[in-house]
C-alpha cells in the first residue's frame, strides 16, 4: 500500500461509492416512473406505491449505514487520539477541539501532534487546515 498523504488520505471504496450509490438511485428514479405509469390503474396503484416506498427507505439505509460507522469510528478515533495525547503530555486534550478537528489530528507524527493539538484548540484552526499543517503524515489505513 503507498504511503498516505493529504492528497491520497480519503478513501472510496468505488463498489459502494459510485456502483451502489448509482443503482439506488437508478432503482428510485425508476420506482417512481413505475408509480406515475400506475396512476388511474387501480391494480397496480398499491405495488407501485409500495415500491417507491421501499426505494426511499433503501436510499434512507445507504446514507445511514455509511454515517453510523463513520460516527463510530470518530468516537475512536477521539478515544485513542486522547490517550495518544495522555502519554505524550501527561494531559487530556483540550475540550475546546472538536471531534472532527480530533480525526484529522490523527495523521500528525508524534513529535507535531501535541504543538498541533494546542494550536488548533487555540485559533480553531479547520480539519481541512490542520491535516494541511502536518509535517510528518502519520497514515491511518484502517479508516472504513
Amino acid at each position: 500500500m503507498e504511503n498516505q498523504n493529504y492528497k491520497n488520505h480519503r478513501r472510496f471504496i468505488p463498489l459502494y461509492h459510485y456502483f451502489l450509490s448509482a443503482f439506488i438511485m437508478l432503482i428510485l428514479i425508476g420506482s417512481f416512473v413505475n408509480l406515475y405509469k400506475s396512476i388511474g390503474d387501480h391494480e397496480r396503484i398499491y405495488s407501485a406505491d409500495l415500491i417507491v416506498s421501499i426505494s426511499i427507505v433503501l436510499m434512507i439505509s445507504y446514507f445511514f449505514m455509511r454515517g453510523f460507522a463513520l460516527r463510530a469510528q470518530d468516537r475512536a478515533i477521539r478515544a485513542e487520539e486522547n490517550f495518544r495525547h495522555h502519554l505524550l503530555t501527561g494531559k487530556l486534550l483540550d475540550k475546546k477541539l472538536h471531534v472532527k478537528q480530533i480525526v484529522a489530528l490523527r495523521f500528525a507524527s508524534d513529535e507535531e501532534f501535541a504543538e498541533l493539538a494546542k494550536k488548533a484548540a487555540e485559533t480553531t484552526m479547520k480539519p481541512e487546515e490542520i491535516k494541511k499543517a502536518i509535517k510528518n503524515w502519520r497514515g491511518d489505513y484502517y479508516r472504513v
